[in-house]
């Protein structure tokens, strides 16, 4: 499909790329909170039918349109954290979202306008911008520290759908999806004519596979879980306000509110507690640390900021019986901007800080993902703080496999819209392609206990304080995403698209 002589070079109107960027906030109902995954399926299936007609050098705007939606939407949340002190930094919240967006969108415009240079027919045209969204979807995790939050394929999490994840991974939901969005496109009766008609064939054909794959769902999900560890795991939930947790008076009382509902009667062999629990350095936690561990009455993983030298880390902590310092876990994986700044001793001289860290200028990263060994019939772990949930990669670095996942995090700082329940349904994405339960301890919820499959068997939700008891669940055997990660999936897409390629040269 080559360009008319005559057709002018310049973006579209405003008007013309308004229902590209209604189609995306259609397409992010799909997220949590609202979790309409059928409408995401049809407004990717209309917008890569629109794509498909474009013209090769204005596909980048539509794209860009829509991804503005998709993202607007999805990320919405992002304001948030500027708004804990608003005084300070709300004036940046706007600014944020629409960066946010934008920057997102990008990832949306330039893949579909990399797939679309030459000659193309409409259908390969359709199915060249689905293949290039899947490997964006995919590069996402890895580009700039990565933030694959938004994929298209979690749009499924919480239906049998997601069940996939155990063989494909959260990229393989993404290819799925935008399959089934294809397939309308691809099918399609050729006619001069729009006509509903046309779409029958592919319409029919997505549905299908919806239908297959949500039974093979149903068919995992009914199979027997082996029986829960008899280790009983208590999760503590202080729900400490974000702009309150570091005012001294507050935190006096959320750190009372810790060891209170940590002492509560009732039979436990291990406590959590989440990101950032307390106000204070481990370094200067001696005289406290006795008190704790008889508040918790078993061993107490927490989440405390310490200190090194000049290097400050967002950790995990254990502490033992007796008040013993256990094992220890840096946060490796950080938040850009909101953990640490780049050229941070440079910002530092004019007053910009990392938001979310409470001592110096940012944190310093840990080692990276790693097994922790509690024993006491506890089996091994591996933690994740907060954003590090998101990042399906680090399931498969480490050398040997745990029992179990932890994610202890501060939700507080993402409204109570949006953000906490992604990040929850993210976590049960983990889950599922580990074939692991997770437990979740989060400030101000949603904490959470997550079987293997990711059903969650128990939680407190948004703005409770309290305490969960509960068995830890079983693992089940190592998944085939483990084994082989994305690899079937990236082979997949590159088979696809370079039969598309030398279509395009024959």
């Amino acid at each position: 499909m080559t360009t008319p002589p005559h057709l002018p070079r310049r973006r579209p109107s405003l008007l013309r790329l308004l229902p590209d960027f209604g189609l995306g906030l259609i397409a992010a109902l799909g997220l949590a909170p609202f979790n309409v995954w059928g409408a995401s399926v049809i407004a990717l299936a209309v917008l890569l039918w629109r794509l498909s007609r474009a013209q090769p050098h204005t596909v980048f705007w539509h794209a860009l349109a829509a991804g503005f939606g998709w993202f607007g939407l999805a990320m919405s949340w992002i304001i948030d954290p500027f708004l804990v002190e608003p005084e300070v930094y709300g004036w940046m919240a706007p600014f944020a979202l629409f960066f946010m967006a934008l920057g997102g969108a990008l990832f949306w415009a330039l893949p579909a306008w990399i797939a679309t240079r030459g000659s193309l027919g409409w259908r390969a045209q359709a199915v060249a911008i689905a293949i290039a969204l899947v490997v964006s979807d995919w590069l996402r995790g890895w580009i700039f520290t990565g933030l694959p939050w938004a994929q298209i394929g979690q749009i499924w999490i919480g239906t049998p759908i997601a069940q996939s994840a155990a063989w494909i991974g959260a990229t393989g939901l993404s290819f799925l999806t935008l399959l089934m969005a294809v397939l309308p496109t691809l099918l399609a009766r050729p006619s001069e004519a729009i006509k509903a008609s046309r779409f029958v064939p592919g319409t029919i054909a997505s549905i299908m596979l919806i239908g297959a794959v949500w039974a093979a769902g149903m068919a995992r999900l009914a199979a027997p879980l082996p029986a829960d560890h008899q280790t009983i795991i208590r999760v503590v939930q202080p729900n400490a306000e974000q702009r309150l947790k570091w005012d001294p008076e507050w935190s006096g009382i959320f750190f009372r509110r810790l060891l209170d509902i940590s002492a509560e009667p009732g039979s436990r062999d291990l406590v959590i507690w989440p990101e950032t629990a307390v106000n204070f350095l481990l370094e200067d936690a001696s005289d406290l640390l006795p008190v704790m561990s008889q508040a918790a009455d078993a061993p107490l993983i927490m989440g405390i900021q310490r200190r090194e030298g000049s290097r400050y880390y967002n950790s995990l902590v254990t502490l033992n019986a007796g008040a013993s310092l256990g094992p220890v876990y840096d946060k490796f994986h950080l938040v850009p901007f909101g953990e640490y700044i780049p050229w941070g001793d440079m910002m530092a001289k004019i007053g910009i800080s990392a938001f979310a860290a409470q001592e110096g200028h940012g944190y310093s990263p840990g080692t990276g993902p790693r097994v922790i060994q509690l024993g006491q019939n506890i089996p091994d772990f591996q933690p994740l703080i907060c954003y590090e949930a998101i990042f399906p990669q680090h399931l498969r670095a480490v050398d040997d496999r745990p029992g179990w996942l932890l994610q202890a995090t501060n939700d507080a700082w993402f409204g109570k819209f949006s953000g906490p329940y992604q990040h929850l349904e993210q976590a049960q994405l983990r889950a599922i392609e580990a074939g692991l339960p997770l437990i979740r301890a989060a400030n101000t919820g949603v904490s959470a206990v997550i079987d293997a499959r990711g059903d969650i068997r128990v939680s407190l939700g948004m703005s409770q304080q309290g305490k969960i008891d509960a068995q830890l669940p079983a693992a089940l055997p190592e998944t085939f995403w483990i084994r082989w990660g994305n690899a079937p999936i990236l082979l997949l897409t590159a088979i696809l698209g370079a039969a598309i390629a030398i279509r395009r040269r024959t």
